[in-house]
């Protein structure tokens, strides 16, 4: 069955993650449920970095993924939500391509 799935980049599954617990927690009215789909998001997105580019990248790459959430909220204040969220997520997806495509091809 895992041989079959699909191979979603991990850069995907981030910026996925940010845009989609955002998307959640705002149509919901349930800041705590985007909560869960950025966690898990994330969470598989580590499980990728750390398979893909080792335990530092991925840690690296976890705290660039967090740093995101975080800087996303100040951002929205001068720019708007929906714009902020776009802009980490693509910032976190460039990251994560940058530092898995480096590893994957030396």
């Amino acid at each position: 069955m895992v041989a079959a799935m699909v191979k979603i980049p991990a850069a995907a599954v981030a910026a996925g993650g940010l845009v989609g617990g955002y998307g959640v927690a705002r149509w919901t009215g349930k800041r705590p449920l985007g909560g869960v789909a950025l966690a898990a998001a994330g969470s598989l997105a580590a499980y990728e970095w750390n398979r893909q580019a080792g335990p530092r990248s991925a840690a690296g790459l976890t705290a660039a993924y967090v740093a995101a959430f975080a800087g996303s909220h100040p951002l929205a204040k001068k720019v708007g939500a929906w714009p902020a969220v776009f802009t980490v997520a693509g910032g976190v997806a460039a990251a994560s391509w940058a530092v898995t495509r480096r590893v994957a091809n030396p």
